[in-house]
């Protein structure tokens, strides 16, 4: 009789996937890629109401957003080749909507009154 264990001249199994041991990680250019072009959409332009001071855009769910409107002094050059060149621009400060002058409207400004 053989003192031998039954599988002592068995060479171990390698694993079948060795990727799928692993977790698999997002690859990072393909995720700033996503992020990017969720960020890369133009802002929603729309033109101020007679005397508006809230935000009137609904989100997917139909809510009103009801944001204050601030005036937005620094345009970067998209946002101002959209409105024009130094108007009155308003934005909302929870959904960033842009809302342009209106033109039935005197400006608030003194300086773009004159």
């Amino acid at each position: 009789m053989t003192d031998a264990a039954p599988n002592a001249g068995a060479t171990p199994a390698p694993p079948a996937n060795p990727a799928a041991a692993t977790p698999a990680k997002p690859d990072p250019p393909a995720a700033a890629a996503a992020t990017a072009s969720a960020e890369a959409k133009p802002p929603k332009v729309k033109i101020r109401k007679p005397k508006q001071r809230a935000c009137d855009e609904k989100d997917d769910k139909g809510k009103l957003c009801c944001g204050h409107l601030k005036r937005f002094y620094d345009l970067p050059p998209e946002i101002e080749a959209l409105v024009g060149h130094h108007a009155e621009v308003y934005r909302c400060e929870f959904c960033k909507t842009i809302y342009k002058p209106n033109l039935g409207e005197m400006p608030h400004s003194y300086t773009l009154r004159v």
